[in-house]
């Protein structure tokens, strides 16, 4: 199968076909190349997956973007809509391109004896190449004049099979497919498909009849399961005694490994006939045995799509609030992440712009939209380059977190620089801002260190990831009470620090629950120089040249 991604506006686009990774952005050395701004040089990668296009961002800055959602790595099938930046594409399903006459030496007729010459078909028709009943003692229904006509039938039977199973993507429908192309085919009464779960059971997933039996009165022989799963062979088997079946005596029956391309078993095939003299032949079991594979090749695809489109899901849920990086190791933590959460010990972050409401009553909404979103998009990139989590904005504030999920031993000094960094960074902006004539902004920070709940709310398809406790209320306080450009944080956080940065103690503040009122530090962040290469992995804070042991 060709894709093709096709701009909205008709032009570029590019066939993926196979083969490397292809390169998209705005260098002429990608192959694609877009100019336009918001594309970055080197935006994204395309790759043939199966029935769709793998699309994975290279840390673009405006994004990647699968059906409206922002992606890291996902799975876009035939009739998405994917986005680098504000550029629009539409993957489609391609015919390959007719060769040129060009290409070809010579004009006019053959010079070459043409020995033998086969017709190609197009679109799979299945119904036109079978006869009306099995011919002989075959139950396959094909018929032909010749032994070498009869072959040249089934394996043209064989590809178009091949091509109905390949346009379904989802395994439910691969299965009915599966059982359906069998009764069409074959002169059988009986099928079954049966799948290997979690330790290897077979679990029933489709099962048809021809002949009537009260519902559960048959059941596939496991004698002839267990051979075909543990041998790994197709099995032809016949007059089986009646104790195996209690629905009906079984004249003769067919059961097939569907095996992975690791040699996993994935499931089983199983057809019988139960009228007399309806049994399957040697030539019946070849045929099956290569109809058991293709069926089994289909499945394979089938679940390796499930399985990005469900990583699909968890990165376009989790990459909001994580650092790519660590949205793509949630994402491969297959069972990992679930629903409800646990008590952990996190840091807590919250800012808040100082004089926003008033500020907004001066802007119109799209001055305030555009100032907020340079704004955040600043902040947010601080958090993820400490390790922090995003939990949430809620109007011009922001909080973040840092030790869930993914718990580091030096969280408290992760927050705290990235406290400063915030509040230095906003300085830089400022000046910038000026420039421009936009507002200068000011923000006040609250950090806290404690014991709360952590974890996931929602559904299966949309997951909020949150933290419930007292240390998150106590951080919030002390947002609320910070001054423009202050950082305060309670004594929970400045013990656990490994690398304090200059403090000055407060006078402890009696906050709502607490029995005490509760020492507060308000960090003395000027002058302070965050240095995130000193040691690698590590960083440290520095005042005035000299580091904080």
């Amino acid at each position: 199968m060709i894709l093709k991604l096709v701009a909205a506006t008709g032009s570029p686009s590019v066939l993926i076909t196979g083969g490397r990774p292809l390169t998209v952005g705005r260098v002429a050395s990608c192959d694609l190349q877009i100019q336009d701004p918001t594309v970055s040089r080197h935006h994204a990668e395309l790759e043939l997956a199966g029935a769709g296009v793998r699309v994975r961002d290279v840390g673009s800055t405006n994004g990647t973007y699968l059906d409206g959602v922002r992606v890291i790595d996902a799975l876009a099938t035939p009739g998405s809509r994917v986005a680098f930046g504000k550029v629009d594409f539409e993957v489609l399903v391609v015919q390959p391109p007719a060769l040129e006459e060009e290409r070809f030496e010579g004009e006019g007729s053959l010079d070459a004896t043409v020995l033998r010459q086969v017709p190609v078909s197009g679109r799979s028709d299945i119904a036109s190449q079978l006869a009306e009943g099995p011919p002989g003692s075959s139950l396959l229904r094909i018929g032909g004049q010749s032994l070498a006509d009869r072959q040249t039938r089934k394996l043209n039977l064989l590809l178009d099979i091949a091509k109905e199973l390949s346009r379904q993507t989802e395994v439910d429908r691969l299965l009915d497919k599966v059982v359906g192309l069998i009764f069409q085919v074959m002169n059988v009464d009986r099928v079954a498909v049966m799948t290997s779960e979690d330790g290897g059971e077979l679990v029933p997933r489709v099962w048809r009849s021809r002949v009537e039996a009260p519902a559960g009165s048959w059941r596939v022989p496991r004698a002839i399961a267990r051979k075909a799963v543990e041998e790994r062979v197709a099995v032809l088997s016949e007059s089986l005694p009646a104790g195996e079946d209690p629905g009906a005596e079984i004249e003769s029956a067919l059961c097939a490994p569907l095996l992975g391309g690791q040699g996993t078993v994935l499931g089983i095939i199983y057809l019988d006939s139960v009228g007399i003299g309806h049994s399957f032949s040697e030539e019946d079991l070849e045929f099956f045995t290569a109809f058991a594979g293709m069926a089994a090749v289909g499945i394979e695809n089938g679940q390796l799509i499930e399985r990005m489109r469900r990583e699909a899901v968890v990165l376009s849920n989790f990459q909001r609030y994580f650092a790519p990086d660590l949205a793509r190791q949630i994402a491969g933590q297959e069972g990992e992440i679930q629903l409800g959460g646990a008590k952990r010990r996190v840091v807590v972050l919250f800012s808040d712009i100082r004089g926003f409401t008033s500020l907004s009553e001066r802007m119109n909404p799209d001055a305030i939209a555009s100032l907020l979103t340079d704004y955040f998009t600043e902040m947010v990139e601080i958090v993820f380059r400490y390790g922090g989590t995003l939990d949430k904005f809620m109007g011009d504030a922001l909080m973040a977190l840092w030790g869930a999920p993914i718990s580091r031993v030096d969280d408290a000094d992760r927050a705290a620089r990235a406290a400063i960094a915030m509040q230095q960074v906003l300085g830089r902006l400022n000046e910038r801002w000026g420039l421009l004539g936009r507002p200068e902004l000011s923000i006040g920070i609250g950090l806290n260190v404690g014991e709360v709940f952590a974890g996931n709310i929602g559904s299966q398809r949309r997951l909020e990831y949150t933290v419930i406790g007292d240390a998150v209320n106590t951080a919030a306080r002390l947002c609320s009470e910070a001054g423009p450009g202050e950082i305060l944080i309670a004594e929970p956080l400045y013990a656990a620090l490994g690398q304090p940065p200059p403090v000055s103690a407060l006078t402890p503040w009696p906050l709502r629950g607490k029995a005490r009122p509760v020492p507060v530090y308000r960090i003395e962040w000027e002058g302070v120089v965050v240095d995130d290469e000193a040691t690698g992995s590590r960083p440290v804070i520095k005042t005035q040249g000299i580091g904080l042991e």
